[in-house]
């Protein structure tokens, strides 16, 4: 989309005239009406009732407007233009001026020179070279951050409007820790799609430390996994839902399994375990669990954050684990492993989004069904 035809849009919306309007962005009155034509047309829809004291915005336009100063303010310079922008974002993405060439299908002389031209609107320097390789400034990494987030509120409002005309259904990325994805996503997602069919979910799986980063470049929408504390900045906001309390898992032929679930920590000291890398709560909370007690942690055998890995592992040895029993729900109930010690251990399990994250109305919805099923 033209930035400058947002610009027009929103400030026909806030001073209801195209005489005012005009004026604000420094163009003719034509020139204005001529950007609103073609926005409209290009969306699909009609953003003004065209009356004799004005310009009345449409239920179109209220619903876009705040989609788009959202996105203009990320933005800020009034000087940077939709072409500086694509080429910019072409060539962060690709790396090179011949990545993004062929990704946008410009001639890569064009591509330098818009990047060259939105530096001088930022009066920032976006790109430098090393050696025969380009990498982002500090600056660069965090306004291709800022370029992220504006594309995803512009694509939200799409989205928004696509449901006011009652086409298409949007979409969500949702960034899927380890306890999440056994039975709170899933069944999730099976209930939502029954209520929105045409809803797209993307879910990208990993740590919270996988995630974070593109939850706050806008790539994922929100996290569902373990909360943390203290919170990783005032950018994200983290939403409990409910409390996990973990338990020593083992093989069901466990040495420990005559102790029908009341194993002492002396017992567990003398085996190795399988648990998620150092810097993880989970694990430096195990390790606290065992100091308190005067013992010395037992021996980590295997670093490893995958449940599947780690029931495999189990269940051909003797080691141990500390897992929710939710993500071994299964293969507890056919007695592939068990649980030999209940723990005093606890972790908060939630939502996490950016602090300035709208969701649509069925993104709202989906979290709705989130917290249905905690």
């Amino acid at each position: 989309m033209n930035l400058r035809h947002l610009r027009a849009f929103a400030r026909t919306v806030e001073l209801g005239t195209l005489v005012g309007a005009a004026n604000a962005v420094h163009i003719s009155q034509p020139a204005l009406t001529q950007a609103i034509a073609r926005l409209e047309a290009a969306l699909g829809v009609d953003f003004f009732l065209r009356q004799n004291d004005g310009m009345k915005p449409t239920a179109a336009a209220e619903l876009f407007y705040p989609r788009v100063i959202a996105a203009l303010s990320l933005v800020r310079s009034t000087n940077v233009t939709h072409a500086q922008l694509r080429a910019f974002w072409a060539l962060a993405r690709g790396g090179s001026y011949a990545e993004a060439s062929q990704g946008t299908g410009l001639a890569p002389a064009s591509l330098h020179r818009a990047v060259g031209d939105l530096e001088l609107a930022l009066g920032q320097t976006l790109v430098r070279r090393l050696g025969r390789k380009l990498e982002l400034t500090p600056y660069g990494r965090a306004f291709s951050r800022t370029v992220k987030l504006a594309h995803a509120e512009l694509a939200a409002g799409l989205s928004e409007l696509d449901a006011l005309r009652g086409e298409g259904a949007g979409s969500i990325a949702v960034g899927a820790m380890p306890l999440c994805r056994a039975r709170i996503l899933p069944a999730t997602i099976v209930d939502f799609q029954r209520e929105f069919p045409e809803f797209k979910i993307l879910v990208a799986e990993g740590s919270h430390a996988e995630l974070v980063d593109p939850l706050r470049d806008g790539d994922l929408d929100l996290l569902i996994g373990a909360l943390r504390d203290p919170a990783p900045g005032r950018d994200l906001i983290q939403e409990p839902l409910f409390i996990d309390k973990p338990v020593v898992l083992g093989r069901a032929q466990h040495p420990l399994a005559a102790k029908r679930g009341r194993a002492t920590l002396r017992d567990l000291a003398r085996y190795e375990w399988c648990l998620p890398p150092r810097g993880v709560p989970l694990r430096e909370r195990w390790q606290a669990l065992f100091e308190a007690e005067g013992l010395e942690p037992p021996r980590v055998r295997v670093e490893i954050g995958s449940g599947i890995a780690i029931r495999q592992i189990l269940i051909n040895t003797d080691a141990l684990t500390l897992l929710s029993p939710d993500q071994v729900a299964l293969e507890l109930e056919a007695e592939w492993l068990t649980m030999l010690a209940k723990t005093q251990l606890t972790r908060t399990i939630g939502l996490i989004y950016r602090a300035d994250w709208r969701p649509t109305l069925a993104q709202r919805r989906f979290i709705e069904t989130i917290k249905s099923h905690c």
